[in-house]
């Protein structure tokens, strides 16, 4: 998988936008939880695709939950990303190109173990400023916008 900075004409068909969710999950150290994802080694904050009649908050638990083993609670929106110069254009390696709409959530650990799956090859608890590579470019900035703790969303 690799990020499009701006998709060539032609190449986002219609019907290929996806909204999603995203989770930064912090803790009362003011580290974020990481998971390592197995699709290409990278980094980054738990997430995926919202499933036909679930809602936002719900897509979030249930990511958070299957790739990482903790129950979360939602405590606030981050924004809504969708500007495809800012990597939410995604090519797939099976030529699969997606224009994803994300939502990303402040989130708080009330329950669970950390559990690895398929989709996640490691766990860290990190902090912000030392953040492990390869890291994926666009929760480089949604992690940014969570720490600014503005109180209305952002809008990317």
């Amino acid at each position: 998988m690799h990020f499009v900075p701006y998709p060539e004409p032609g190449t986002v068909r219609p019907g290929a936008t996806r909204a999603s969710v995203a989770a930064v999950i912090l803790d009362g150290d003011g580290r974020v939880l990481l998971h390592q994802r197995a699709d290409n080694g990278h980094w980054g904050i738990p997430g995926g695709s919202i499933e036909l009649g679930e809602s936002v908050t719900a897509a979030a638990v249930r990511e958070v939950r299957e790739e990482t083993g903790h129950i979360v609670e939602v405590r606030r929106i981050v924004g809504v990303y969708s500007d495809p110069g800012l990597h939410q254009v995604v090519c797939y390696p099976d030529g699969n190109v997606v224009h994803y709409v994300t939502v990303v959530l402040e989130c708080a650990v009330v329950g669970g173990e950390p559990t690895l799956c398929d989709e996640t090859l490691a766990l860290a608890w990190c902090a912000p400023d030392d953040l492990p590579e390869p890291f994926v470019p666009s929760h480089r900035i949604r992690l940014a916008d969570a720490l600014a703790r503005r109180e209305t969303a952002f809008l990317r």
